[in-house]
């Protein structure tokens, strides 16, 4: 999906959250683009020849096309080519999510032989996307940002023909009957395949403030902030959260920012962020690490401009004067499409998988136990952040992946099996 460097052009009001979420969804493509703020008339006037309350914006500018004003992702998604029909009307496997376990099932399965389909409602990579910088994954010392890792799998995918449905939500409901699962999409498809595995990874988790909503976007984002690092030079930023993800984001944006506070809810860096890592925010000259710390209240007018932060040792309140606060703070599955399957959930809506289902899998029909990622519907998987006791880290959802393959190719062959030969 990489298209030639800044071939795009993006133009929109700085505190526009429809704008953010372009520039973050191409970011996250990894389409590069460039970034042209439009704030007032005479800006507007130069870039279009009409004043701000005349073009609706953002403004999206495509090599050889027509200039899109104030478009959907959806519609910038058809405009690149990347919307498409599906082209079986039953496949072997359907796979939900196109994150690092969601890519990696898609390349085993289309390898094996398997007709194949990944559907992905946004942008490829899941939260692994979000990383500026992954540098502890297996084979790229050098370490990889996440948004190419997603696009190398991708390829690879497509080339052993898994097909790629995105902009392709499954939140409507799916039901599992005849030995198929049976899913409705948010564009009214069904989609219909004997095996499924869901590798939708989790959302991630809001701070609980008030104006959260109306400051995301606008100065309140959640991730590593790729998109938007370039826009923080000469700024004070800061991060919420203590694992790898925030670590990550921390060290990207001091790249870009004059100072970067970290704000840590706990008491010890290192019991949530890997060694490497913490090594390197702690010499990091423009970056402070502040422990029990936490947000309590945004403020703004125009987008955010300042925050409050509270001392849970002490109890002291301090405001910040701030324009961008970046939220790593983990995530909580999206399950709620699971209702009515007879998919077992835990309390916090994570899929419950093999051998956790012991003494919830009364209803389990068949003779055989779960296999291991096999949730409480026979033929259903989950692999990746979704699955109850995962663990989060992107060779663990990769290799979860390819082994949720293993096990539908099991599960496959026991349906063949099972059908009486014909006479």
């Amino acid at each position: 999906m990489q298209m030639s460097d800044h071939a795009v052009r993006v133009y929109g009001r700085s505190h526009s959250r429809h704008a953010f979420e372009v520039r973050d969804f191409l970011s996250r493509s990894v389409v590069h683009f460039t970034w042209i703020p439009i704030d007032s008339d005479a800006a507007c006037v130069s870039a279009f020849g009409r004043p701000m309350e005349d073009v609706e914006f953002p403004v999206v500018a495509l090599p050889g096309a027509e200039n899109m004003y104030g478009p959907s992702l959806t519609e910038i998604a058809n405009r690149l080519g990347w919307v498409k029909q599906p082209s079986r009307k039953e496949y072997d496997v359907s796979i939900f999510g196109a994150g690092p376990a969601g890519l990696s099932a898609a390349v085993y399965a289309a390898s094996e032989g398997l007709s194949v389909v990944l559907l992905e409602r946004e942008a490829v990579g899941g939260q692994a996307g979000y990383s500026s910088l992954i540098e502890n994954y297996l084979g790229f010392p050098g370490g990889v940002s996440g948004g190419e890792l997603a696009e190398r799998a991708r390829q690879q995918a497509v080339s052993f023909g898994a097909e790629l449905l995105l902009m392709r939500g499954g939140g409507i409901g799916a039901e599992f009957r005849d030995g198929r699962i049976h899913a409705q999409l948010t564009d009214g498809t069904t989609m219909v395949a004997r095996s499924n595995i869901c590798a939708t990874g989790v959302n991630w988790r809001r701070l609980g403030l008030a104006r959260e909503g109306e400051f995301m976007g606008r100065g309140l984002f959640y991730g590593a902030g790729t998109s938007e690092a370039p826009n923080c030079a000469d700024q004070e930023v800061f991060v919420v959260g203590g694992g790898n993800s925030a670590g990550q984001a921390v060290m990207n944006l001091s790249a870009h920012a004059r100072h970067v506070t970290m704000l840590v809810r706990g008491r010890r860096l290192a019991d949530t962020l890997s060694d490497y890592l913490e090594q390197r925010i702690r010499v990091q000259p423009n970056v402070d690490i502040r422990l029990c710390s936490q947000v309590s209240a945004l403020d703004g007018s125009d987008g955010l401009q300042s925050i409050r932060i509270v001392d849970s040792t002490t109890g002291r309140v301090e405001s910040a004067d701030t324009g961008h606060l970046f939220v790593c703070i983990g995530g909580q599955p999206d399950t709620h499409w699971a209702e009515g399957t007879g998919i077992v959930r835990d309390s916090a809506g994570f899929l419950v998988t093999g051998p956790d289902l012991d003494g919830n899998n009364s209803n389990w029909p068949l003779d055989r136990p779960p296999f291991y990622l096999e949730t409480s519907v026979p033929g259903a998987f989950a692999a990746g952040d979704v699955r109850r006791n995962s663990v989060k880290r992107v060779a663990s959802a990769v290799g979860e992946g390819a082994m949720a393959v293993t096990f539908a190719h099991r599960f496959l062959a026991e349906q063949s099996d099972s059908v009486p030969a014909s006479r």
